[in-house]
């Protein structure tokens, strides 16, 4: 049975996993003043620092209708037998209730399972390259779709904003914690918790100093993991600090595979530039 594997772009793979895997990927919007832009496609996160250095607002995201999908299914169904797709935790957006209306249509006859990641970036992500481990495995979809539901509250999905900028233009952060967090140079953990997000805690001092407390207090509190693979994916921080995050991950953890990847522009509109996590799935 020849099972296609899909998400929305909210998953953030790069263009090099997408081609690897076979993924295929619906766009969210994204729209700046009048303009609607595809994430992933048309716009980039330089042209979401760019909007909001001029405008000093977030631009708005939004999810495919109930008939976007629908059509994106038909278009994939083309050269498959049955797709399981993987939306973005529904607590952050309505993509999942669309995609599974969708999904219902009396012309995918059962073909098209849908699964709400409770995750988001690639904490979804981690979820759609295991999809895709076990359709080569030659899992059935239903197969597919339970176990990685199953697995969705086991996925690492935290990360370090440099700034709270973001999330308080978000509404997400108040704005004693924006002057506080800057006084104190303070770098709040987000964390998903049953798919919403939390600040789990508190860090104090610069950035590097901050990731390699988040890095190590990541290996202290997740011992036992899965070590076929994981992601540290931000949004446009510096290829050293990157290189400093991996040195520190490669001397804690035994993973096979350490993915970087680049935060798309929904995500970035969220968490704003020089946010970095590392994700992956723990036992």
């Amino acid at each position: 049975m020849n099972i296609k594997i899909t998400a929305d772009s909210t998953c953030d793979l790069s263009a090099g996993l997408v081609q690897r895997y076979n993924v295929g990927v619906m766009p969210l919007a994204v729209v700046l003043g009048e303009k609607i832009y595809r994430d992933g496609v048309d716009i980039t996160p330089w042209d979401i620092f760019e909007y909001v250095s001029k405008n000093g607002v977030l631009p708005k995201s939004s999810a495919p209708s109930v008939e976007e999908y629908s059509e994106f299914f038909t278009s994939q169904l083309a050269d498959c037998d049955a797709i399981v797709h993987f939306n973005i935790s529904s607590k952050a957006s309505s993509s999942h209730e669309n995609a599974a209306r969708a999904a219902q249509g009396k012309q995918f006859k059962g073909k098209v399972f849908v699964v709400d990641s409770h995750a988001l970036s690639t904490g979804q992500g981690l979820l759609v390259l295991k999809a895709c481990d076990l359709a080569r495995e030659g899992r059935s979809p239903k197969d597919i779709a339970e176990i990685t539901t199953k697995l969705r509250d086991k996925v690492n999905t935290s990360f370090v904003p440099d700034a709270l900028d973001y999330l308080h233009k978000g509404g997400r952060c108040s704005l004693a914690s924006l002057m506080g967090a800057k006084v104190l140079k303070l770098h709040p953990m987000i964390d998903m918790k049953d798919g919403s997000l939390y600040a789990k805690k508190k860090y104090m001092g610069g950035l590097d100093r901050c990731l390699k407390n988040y890095v190590a207090e990541l290996a202290a509190d997740y011992p036992h993991y899965d070590k076929m693979r994981c992601f540290i994916t931000h949004s446009c921080c510096e290829a050293d600090v990157v290189e400093r995050v991996r040195a520190q991950v490669k001397e804690l953890f035994q993973f096979d595979e350490i993915l970087e990847t680049t935060a798309g522009s929904v995500i970035t509109t969220h968490c704003g530039k020089n946010t970095l996590g590392v994700l992956f799935i723990y036992e």
